[in-house]
């Protein structure tokens, strides 16, 4: 059974940047797109963004764009996600989340949320001077 563990939050400056990692585990990689989800206090969660591994291709929320890159390490069985120019707003708990799928990422996997099947913890980002 597929297992995702997130790590690399903490507290950052704004305009600092975290790398966040998803270590994926109980299942070949090569089947699913995983998403990287926030949930900021008092609010729904919201999709940032997706990779596919079987196509290699990634998907971001307008929000994010420029600023925050998904990308993979097949060896490892790790997703991760290099976030840069951090804002108070991305402040929240980050969730990574897997579907098992040939889909390629789209705005489905930002949108859809409960299209995904197996969740992570989550690990907290703040952003606060």
């Amino acid at each position: 059974q597929l297992q995702l563990v997130e790590s690399g939050g903490g507290l950052v400056q704004p305009g600092g940047s975290l790398r966040l990692s998803c270590a994926l585990s109980g299942f070949s990689l090569d089947y699913y797109v995983v998403g990287w989800v926030r949930q900021a206090p008092g609010k729904e969660r919201e999709g940032i963004s997706c990779i596919s591994q079987s196509d290699k291709t990634t998907y971001y929320a307008d929000h994010v764009k420029g600023r925050f890159t998904v990308a993979r390490d097949i060896d490892s069985k790790t997703v991760y996600l290099q976030m840069n120019g951090l804002n108070p707003e991305d402040t929240g708990l980050y969730y990574c989340a897997a579907k098992l799928t040939l889909t390629s990422a789209g705005a489905w996997c930002v949108s859809a949320l409960s299209e995904f099947e197996r969740w992570g913890q989550g690990t907290q980002v703040t952003v606060s001077s």
